[in-house]
């Protein structure tokens, strides 16, 4: 898989995150609010690519998969501390589950597409 399209679905896991936050609390549909809220989320999975050199290997679960979900959340918690932001219980909870199920979950497919091609076609 290239990086690219690992980054890419790792950017989209993130901002499908945030847009369906914001709706369920009726939050405003500005560019700036929706913003505001998934750049922390960004920058932490960006952080997580970076140290779990997730550019190795981006389709494992394990450690690629794990080091984004952990700093998306961790990074991401961090920052909305740092900038005055609410990190309710309740909420580090929906983002650990969402995020992990869907940072892990696409990697976890991906697994199993592989798993399920002729062994002739696996080279790539």
């Amino acid at each position: 898989m290239r990086n690219w399209v690992a980054g890419v679905l790792d950017a989209c896991c993130v901002l499908v995150f945030v847009a369906i936050g914001r709706a369920s609390h009726e939050e405003a549909a500005s560019v700036a609010g929706f913003a505001g809220t998934a750049w922390p989320f960004l920058a932490g999975a960006g952080a997580g690519w970076v140290a779990g050199r997730v550019w190795r290997r981006p389709e494992a679960v394990v450690p690629s998969g794990v080091a984004v979900w952990a700093a998306a959340v961790g990074g991401g918690m961090l920052l909305r501390v740092l900038t005055g932001q609410g990190t309710a219980a309740a909420f580090v909870i929906v983002a650990l589950v969402f995020l992990g199920a869907t940072l892990l979950g696409w990697r976890g497919a991906a697994a199993l597409a592989r798993s399920r091609r002729p062994a002739e076609d696996r080279t790539t």
